[in-house]
C-alpha cells in the first residue's frame, strides 16, 4: 500500500498520543519505511556493481526486483530496471543496447501471443454483455435444491465467470455483491457465504480462455493450444471438489445453510431452470466450439481465439440490444487495447529479466543446487508450494509467475517436469497464494466488500470470519494440489491426446 508520508496528523484516540496518518500508520513506521526502502534499493544495486561473481549480480537483481514490487513499482518497470541494471553490471553498455534493440520486438512478435488479444476481447465482451448475472441465476436455479445449494451454485457460477472474464478480482467482486446478501437472506452462516465466494474463482482461472495460462505459455515458450487444454481437467475437478466440500459441510451441519433454522429450501420450477439455461446457452456452446476446434486440430489457437472473439461480438450485440450494444463493444475493444498493452510491456520486462538470469548463471546455478541437494520431483514441487504461499503475502499472481518461471525452467527440464503441467501448477499456486492467511490479499478485498451494509445485511463480518471461512476450504485446495503432483496425467492427458492427434 502506498502511504503519503506527509499526511500525518495527531490522533487523540491513539495510545500515548502517537501521531498517525489517515490510514492508521504511525509516524515512526512511515519514517522507517522511508529510510528502509532506499537502503534496500541501494544495497541491492551496490551488490550488483561489486566486483563479485556473476551469480551474486543475479541475486542482487532478484533482490532489487522484489523490493521494487514490494513498494508497488509497476511490474513491467520493476522487471526491466532490475534486468537492465544487472546486464549493465555484467556486460556493460553494449549488452544493454543489444537487449533494448532486440527484446522489445522479439518478445511480443510471437505467434504464441497472437491469441492473447483475441481471448482478452472475448472475455471482456462476454463480461460487458451482462452474462455474469445470468450465469449466477442459472446456477442458483439448477443447484439451489441441494443442501447448501446457493453456495454450490455460487461456486459453479464462479468457475464459469472466471473462465469468461479471466479476472479473479472481477469475479470475486461481482459474486460477493450478488451472492453474499442472497445467502445471508436465506439463513446461511456468514462464513459459508464468504468462503464459497473466496474460492469460487480458483478453478475458473484454469478453464480456458485463461489469460494467465496464455502468458505462461509465452514466457515458457510452449504451444498455447495444448497449454490451454491442460487446464480444463484440473479446473473442472477443483470446482467440483469445492462443490462437494460445501455439500458435505451442509450435510454435516445443516444449520450453516439455513436448513436448521426453519428456512425453506430453494426449489425452482423446471420452467425457471429452462429459461435460465436458455439465457446463457450460447456462452458454453461458444467456449466448447473454441476449445473443441483447437483440440481437434481444425483451428490453431489464434484462429480459434479469433472465432471466439467474433462470436462474443455477436453475443454482446444480442444481450445488450436494448442498452447501447455498440457502446458495449467499443468499451470492450478499448479495454482490450489497454490490457494487452500492459501485458505486453510486462512480457518484455520478463524477457529482459530472464536474460539477466541466464547471463548471470543464477538459473543454471539453482538447477545445479537442486541436483546437489538431491531434491527429487516431489520434494522440489513441495518446496515450490511453500515458496508460492510465502510470495503470495506481498505479490499478485502475475508477479509471482513472472519472477519464478524464467528461474525455474532449467530445473524443470532437469527433473523431467512437463512445462505444460507446471503451467497449471504455477497458475493454481499463484491464485491460491493470494487467499492464504495471514496476508492473503483477496481476503482483505472480500472483507472490505462485506463492510457494505447492502452486502452484510446488518451482520458483522470480521476479518477473522473471512480467514476462518478460507480455513474451511484451504485443506481441500492443498489436497487437490498434492493429488495433481502425484497424478500429473490429470493435466497432461488431454494435451498429449491433442498433440498425438
Amino acid at each position: 500500500m502506498t502511504v503519503d508520508p506527509t499526511a500525518v496528523t495527531a490522533s487523540p484516540g491513539s495510545p500515548g498520543g502517537v501521531s498517525r496518518d489517515s490510514h492508521g500508520y504511525s509516524a515512526k513506521r512511515i519514517w522507517t519505511t522511508r529510510i528502509a526502502v532506499p537502503v534496500l534499493v541501494a544495497g541491492c544495486v551496490g551488490i550488483m556493481f561489486l566486483d563479485a561473481p556473476s551469480e551474486v549480480v543475479g541475486v542482487g537483481g532478484i533482490g532489487l526486483l522484489i523490493v521494487l514490487m514490494f513498494i508497488k513499482v509497476p511490474v513491467a518497470a520493476a522487471l526491466s530496471v532490475s534486468g537492465l541494471l544487472g546486464l549493465y553490471a555484467l556486460r556493460g553498455e553494449r549488452a544493454v543496447a543489444n537487449v533494448m534493440a532486440s527484446i522489445p520486438y522479439d518478445a511480443v512478435a510471437s505467434w504464441t501471443l497472437s491469441v492473447l488479444p483475441m481471448f482478452v476481447l472475448m472475455g471482456l465482451l462476454l463480461w460487458r454483455s451482462g452474462i455474469s448475472n445470468k450465469i449466477y441465476v442459472a446456477a442458483r436455479h439448477w443447484l439451489g435444491w441441494l443442501p447448501g445449494g446457493l453456495a454450490i451454485g455460487t461456486n459453479a457460477a464462479g468457475a464459469g465467470m472466471a473462465a469468461v472474464s479471466g479476472s479473479t478480482l472481477g469475479t470475486t467482486y461481482a459474486l460477493a455483491r450478488i451472492g453474499i446478501p442472497e445467502m445471508l437472506n436465506a439463513g446461511y452462516h456468514r462464513r459459508l457465504a464468504v468462503g464459497s465466494i473466496v474460492v469460487a474463482g480458483l478453478g475458473g482461472q484454469l478453464i480456458p480462455p485463461s489469460i494467465m495460462l496464455v502468458i505462461y505459455a509465452g514466457i515458457a515458450e510452449v504451444p498455447v493450444g495444448p497449454q490451454l487444454i491442460a487446464g480444463i481437467g484440473p479446473g473442472l475437478l477443483l470446482a467440483a471438489c469445492f462443490g462437494i466440500t460445501i455439500l458435505a459441510l451442509c450435510l454435516a451441519r445443516p444449520a450453516i445453510s439455513g436448513r436448521g433454522s426453519g428456512a425453506a429450501a430453494i426449489v425452482s420450477s423446471w420452467t425457471e431452470r429452462l429459461l435460465s439455461a436458455a439465457r446463457i446457452w450460447p456462452v458454453p456452446v461458444l467456449i466448447t466450439v473454441v476449445l473443441g476446434s483447437m483440440f481437434a486440430g481444425v483451428l490453431t489457437a489464434t484462429e480459434a481465439g479469433a472465432a471466439g472473439a467474433f462470436g462474443a461480438v455477436l453475443l454482446a450485440l444480442w444481450y445488450k440490444r436494448a442498452d447501447k450494444p455498440i457502446g458495449a463493444v467499443r468499451a470492450a475493444a478499448t479495454d482490450t487495447v489497454r490490457v494487452i498493452g500492459a501485458i505486453l510491456f510486462i512480457i518484455v520486462g520478463a524477457y529482459i529479466f530472464a536474460r539477466l538470469l541466464a547471463v548471470s548463471g543464477v538459473a543454471a546455478g539453482f538447477s545445479d543446487w537442486v541436483a546437489d541437494v538431491g531434491l527429487g520431483r516431489v520434494e522440489f514441487l513441495l518446496l515450490m508450494m511453500v515458496a508460492y504461499l510465502v510470495m503470495g503475502m506481498f505479490m499478485d499472481p502475475l508477479s509471482m509467475m513472472l519472477l519464478t518461471v524464467p528461474l525455474l525452467i532449467p530445473t524443470l527440464e532437469t527433473l523431467d517436469i512437463s512445462l505444460l503441467w507446471f503451467g497449471v501448477f504455477a497458475v493454481l499456486m499463484a491464485e491460491l497464494a493470494v487467499i492464504t492467511p495471514p496476508v492473503g490479499i483477496l481476503a482483505f478485498i472480500i472483507h472490505s466488500i462485506t463492510a457494505d451494509p447492502e452486502v452484510n445485511l446488518g451482520q458483522r463480518i470480521t476479518l477473522g470470519d473471512v480467514f476462518r471461512a478460507i480455513g474451511w476450504f484451504l485443506p481441500v485446495a492443498i489436497a487437490f494440489i498434492l493429488i495433481l503432483i502425484a497424478y500429473p496425467d490429470i493435466a497432461t492427458t488431454l494435451p498429449d491426446l491433442m498433440m498425438d492427434g
